[in-house]
């Protein structure tokens, strides 16, 4: 990782206080400075956390380590959720750390989204010294057992000569295979404990196993027995991008990416379907429905995506390309398993292929892409469109969660991976903005913009001090403000009788406005079509980081839609409520008029 905006290139500045007058020759070498030197030594260059009683060594010895830049977060949600952002904005390792007990147990929510999400992540917590651990002291809590469940791997570290080494294993395993968040806690003793040893060097990280011939032989026999080919692209492809669209082209099979995935095959070239699933596009989830062969490329299958799983591609064979041994066949019928790298993988089915001919599978696409509807009426859809449409293919959009993720995914364009972040797999509320920031610091010369709900948005809130502290100026925060949990509101009005129950924030929603000022974060309000291009205009070009509250109608639902336990046959494609509005419009109309439309 390299030099992030915002760090003195002297050295001489940790988090704005001036080290000018701190011995930094580090003296005896201790548990803790023996920590960050490990760290240094792996080209860790940014870490996210709060500090506490039990990590305050670790605190102390960072002052002889200006290298490494930290962040302080004002929640330590909001530091593991950076901290993701980062890795996932990048690929490489994000690192967080946080204090015994409460600070802890804080980072749970994140490590177990980043389990989901296969995200590398090195999570450091302190503890209590170790003849007090089982006591149940202050501020004690058994981190490793909590989060045994939602990390790759955990250590307690007991001897201070194994701590740099375990800090390098943890890296290692974190990056390993498939990704994902691994934790070390260190009780306060150890922290001070003298270090006599090397500090380790970075492992060499092993090579991803090759598919085999034989897997891929069998693949090659399916894809050119078939007449209705689909291929579809999960998170697990991001780095196999570049393999993947080749192997869509010269096959010429159409290309579905899931909420994940998106960004792992280019939006602009004509094969792309769009996103599969629970809201994925007409023509994604109608492709599935109908095809003969389905190519998965990186995923896991999430009933998200599945809908009623007897349901799912009844009529194809499944070919399946993942490198976690677990996913093939957990959830479907696997015909051709190739387990191994997806980018070699794809690479070897790129040189078997054959160009496909099926004019009558393309018509059939075609005609169904003509069936996504575009927002044409002021809601939230249509603010997310006119928000997503100023994307360059650089930008960074991160989401949070709940109706305006769906519609980023369903009307954001992405050239490139790593331009798309979310919450997939937990769907944290809160994920989006503090995520927002650890890009944007991970990418200082691009933008980082980030579409939350007014209900997710205050979860985090209070990381608009990390923006101030450290003067970030390309994080750009939009909300789109229903005054509703709206993703709830809409299951509430379509399955339980419109019984909204808990879902109304109007009444006790903060002035965004107001709430951003107080941060010196400058901030635009639109509430119409004519207001909203201007808005947009004032927020992205205003030289700081900047919050646009875009205020619209109550009542919006997100569509298509597959309710849950139906197939992705039974997809609602439109709005009923909106069809019936311009069905009403229409038989109100002049004839004249009904012609013209």
């Amino acid at each position: 990782m390299g030099q992030t905006d915002g760090q003195d290139q002297s050295g001489q500045t940790l988090g704005g206080q001036d080290l000018s007058s701190v011995d930094l020759s580090r003296g005896e070498m201790t548990g803790a400075k023996s920590l960050w030197a490990t760290l240094a030594n792996h080209g860790i260059s940014t870490v996210f956390g709060y500090p506490g009683g039990a990590i305050m060594p670790v605190y102390d010895a960072l002052t002889y380590y200006p290298e490494v830049r930290h962040v302080l977060a004002r929640h330590e949600q909001g530091a593991i959720h950076a901290a993701e952002g980062w890795a996932k904005a990048t690929g490489e390792i994000g690192v967080c750390i946080a204090t015994s007990g409460p600070g802890a147990t804080n980072l749970v929510t994140g490590l177990a989204d980043a389990m989901m999400d296969s995200v590398p992540l090195l999570a450091i917590t302190g503890n209590v010294a170790r003849h007090l651990m089982g006591t149940d002291a202050f501020q004690e809590a058994d981190i490793t057992g909590i989060t045994l469940p939602v990390t790759k791997h955990n250590y307690v570290v007991r001897d201070v000569e194994e701590l740099p080494q375990i800090i390098a294993e943890a890296i290692r395993i974190a990056r390993t295979g498939r990704p994902g968040p691994v934790l070390v806690d260190i009780p306060k003793d150890v922290q001070m404990a003298p270090y006599t040893g090397e500090i380790p060097k970075p492992h060499a990280r092993p090579e991803i196993p090759a598919p085999s011939d034989e897997s891929i032989g069998r693949a090659l026999e399916l894809l050119r027995s078939a007449k209705k080919p689909v291929i579809m692209a999960g998170g697990g492809s991001l780095d196999a991008s570049a393999e993947i669209t080749a192997l869509a082209r010269a096959w010429d099979i159409p290309v579905i990416t899931t909420l994940m995935g998106l960004g792992a095959f280019p939006s602009s070239d004509p094969l792309w379907l769009g996103m599969p699933g629970m809201h994925g596009s007409v023509a994604a989830n109608r492709a599935i429905s109908e095809a003969d062969v389905l190519l998965g490329i990186g995923l896991r299958f999430d009933d998200r995506v599945t809908g009623r799983v007897n349901g799912f591609a009844p009529n194809a064979a499944i070919i399946h390309i993942e490198l976690d041994a677990a996913e093939i066949g957990k959830i479907i019928r696997t015909h051709v398993p190739v387990r191994g790298d997806a980018k070699v993988a794809a690479a070897k089915l790129t040189e078997g292929a054959v160009k496909g001919v099926w004019p009558e599978w393309t018509a059939q696409i075609t005609e169904w892409k003509g069936r996504n509807e575009t927002p044409d009426h002021w809601g939230a859809g249509y603010a997310v469109k006119a928000v997503v449409d100023r994307l360059t293919p650089d930008d960074i959009l991160s989401s949070d969660v709940g109706q305006h993720q769906m519609l980023c995914a369903q009307l954001a364009r992405f050239e490139k991976p790593r331009r798309w972040l979310n919450s997939g797999g937990l769907g944290t509320m809160g994920f989006g903005f503090p995520a927002a920031i650890g890009a944007g610091m991970a990418e200082p010369g691009v933008r980082s913009i980030v579409v939350a709900g007014d209900g997710g948005f205050q979860m985090t809130a209070q990381e608009l001090a990390t923006l101030k502290m450290y003067d970030i100026r390309n994080v750009k925060i939009c909300i789109i403000n229903n005054s509703y949990l709206g993703m709830v509101r809409q299951w509430q009005e379509m399955f339980h009788g419109k019984r909204y129950s808990e879902v109304w924030l109007g009444d006790s929603n903060p002035d965004f406005l107001k709430l951003a000022d107080a941060y010196d974060v400058p901030g635009y309000r639109a509430s119409s079509i004519e207001e909203l291009p201007g808005a947009i205009d004032a927020w992205l070009n205003d030289p700081k980081s900047a919050l646009l509250e875009v205020v619209v109608p109550h009542e919006h639902g997100v569509f298509p839609m597959v309710p849950a336990g139906a197939a992705l046959y039974e997809m609602i494609e439109s709005d009923p409520k909106r069809a019936a509005e311009l069905k009403a419009q229409l038989a109100d109309a002049p004839m004249n008029e009904v012609n013209d439309a």
